[in-house]
């Protein structure tokens, strides 16, 4: 989770979204330079969760890119009702389920996260591996529904109210399906502990 206050989180959530916004407007006008901007800021955001849905570079980058022709012929859409990296990663999220959906399969997220192992033994770098491999193969058993709220949530450190936004499910549904999807985790890592 974000190591920031709350009110320091607030402060930059407003200063992000007052930059963003002013970028979308000169997108609009027609300086391609607002747009760079805008894709290097979310670039990393967008290939992370491409990364997570179909863990190959090839795919990732075919993703991200679509991702961003999408951005910017639907950017006209974008009313400021969200933020837009809400806006944005529900694009995302929408074109990745289409994908899947066609391919019928989810890699979740947790699958394109590495953790820093440098300052570890030899023997904790291999327990940090063992469990890592555990926890994504009992992730890869949770239902969709419960694997996508928990990777958002937890690995994109996306707060309900914007899950909401991008997945669909109402607020209270999201936060079931997180509780659900830990105490299933919970369950099958039981052994490993």
């Amino acid at each position: 989770m974000d190591a920031l206050p709350p009110s320091l989180r607030n402060f930059e959530r407003i200063i992000n979204q007052k930059r963003d916004s002013a970028l979308v407007k000169s997108t609009l006008a027609g300086d391609e330079a607002s747009f760079s901007k805008l894709m290097s800021l979310y670039k990393n955001k967008v290939k992370a969760l491409g990364m997570g849905f179909f863990k190959n570079e090839a795919d990732t980058e075919d993703f991200t890119q679509e991702v961003f022709l999408k951005v910017y012929t639907k950017l006209s859409t974008f009313r400021g009702d969200s933020l837009f990296s809400t806006w944005l990663t529900r694009l995302a999220y929408n074109i990745a389920i289409n994908s899947i959906q066609r391919r019928k399969e989810f890699c979740s997220l947790a699958e394109s996260t590495e953790l820093e192992a440098k300052d570890l033994n030899p023997e904790e770098q291999e327990i940090r591996k063992l469990t890592k491999e555990a926890v994504r193969e009992a992730i890869k058993e949770l239902e969709d529904r419960y694997a996508v709220c928990l990777d958002l949530y937890f690995f994109h450190d996306i707060q309900y109210s914007q899950i909401s936004e991008i997945t669909g499910f109402p607020e209270n549904t999201i936060k079931s399906h997180i509780f659900r999807a830990k105490k299933i985790l919970k369950e099958k890592l039981k052994e490993l502990v």
